[in-house]
């Protein structure tokens, strides 16, 4: 029997349930765990491979200690900047004590030289109606530009930042301080980069990239728009309708993604652990360069 006919044993793929022709499936029949065997968890790494975002329905019985230890299975768990009480590895996005926007485009802290390779997020308080999170295949993007387009994005580079205006409106000043002081970071990343896993070439863009190397503001702009136009195409992305104890993983190296600001008041509350991913390498085989690094990681909240 080849590893993929066992791969697809472990998880049968009628419990594999496509979201799109493009990007995400959702996996059912599963109840995620740290003590899940070694096969199931090189089966649901293939198929994260594959889909680039899969999707867990009915996970409440994870807590943050059992999501960070779920998580941990598939890589060194990446600390965070401002992590939740009693963890360095979950980070609580939390609607009433918002700290940044996340209703944009984005690659999970794209800003870092290594950046995360997944990211494992929870869903703790969902509101009644809002608060979809959108997902975007990068690779498919990349395929789907003309030749042309896609000769000259193997060429650019861009410069990724952490930007302290990206606070969102009425942010907690503490929290969002705290974040500010514990790093200052900048990266120059391949617009292309070449999956480490796949071999596949995945656009690398979103929020966090400022500028293209070389490249004038107003000409980079014009670039940016083009190719951020292609990422997120309806035809590349697929949304998720969370309900509370969802679990979302995505590619983050593969994807970027977008959660959707449209629940008014009503609170909204996802937990998320990332691990620790490699530098990247374009086209060429050159690789992403932080020009500056984090000075100082926090202390756990602990009670």
């Amino acid at each position: 029997m080849s590893e993929k006919a066992s791969m697809s044993s472990v998880i049968p793929r009628s419990d594999v349930v496509k979201r799109t022709a493009r990007i995400g499936a959702e996996i059912r029949n599963i109840k995620l765990s740290a003590d899940l065997p070694d096969q199931t968890i090189a089966a649901i790494n293939d198929l994260l491979l594959e889909h680039k975002v899969i999707f867990f329905r009915d996970q409440g019985h994870l807590d943050d200690a059992e999501q960070e230890r779920v998580a941990g299975r598939f890589g060194e768990l990446a600390p965070e900047l401002v992590p939740s009480k009693g963890t360095l590895s979950i980070l609580d996005i939390d609607s009433a004590r918002r700290i940044y926007s996340t209703d944009l485009w984005h690659i999970d802290y794209s800003c870092l030289d290594a950046y995360p390779k997944f990211s494992l997020l929870r869903g703790v308080v969902i509101p009644p109606v809002g608060g979809d999170t959108v997902w975007s295949n990068t690779a498919a993007a990349y395929l789907a530009l003309p030749l042309a387009l896609q000769r000259l994005a193997d060429d650019l580079w861009a410069v990724h930042s952490f930007d302290p205006s990206a606070r969102a409106p009425g942010a907690d000043k503490d929290l969002a301080d705290e974040a500010l002081t514990t790093a200052r970071l900048e990266t120059e990343h391949p617009v292309v980069r070449v999956h480490p896993e796949t071999g596949e070439r995945t656009l690398v863009l979103g929020i966090y990239a400022k500028r293209f190397v070389n490249v004038s503001k107003y000409d980079g702009q014009k670039l940016f728009d083009l190719f951020e136009s292609h990422i997120t195409a309806p035809e590349n992305t697929v949304r998720w309708k969370w309900t509370q104890g969802d679990v979302a993983m995505w590619d983050n190296r593969a994807t970027m993604h977008y959660a959707v600001n449209d629940y008014g008041e009503q609170r909204r509350v996802v937990r998320r652990a990332t691990v620790k991913g490699e530098v990247p390498v374009s086209v060429d085989g050159r690789r992403s360069v932080g020009r500056v690094k984090v000075i100082k990681q926090p202390p756990a909240h602990v009670d």
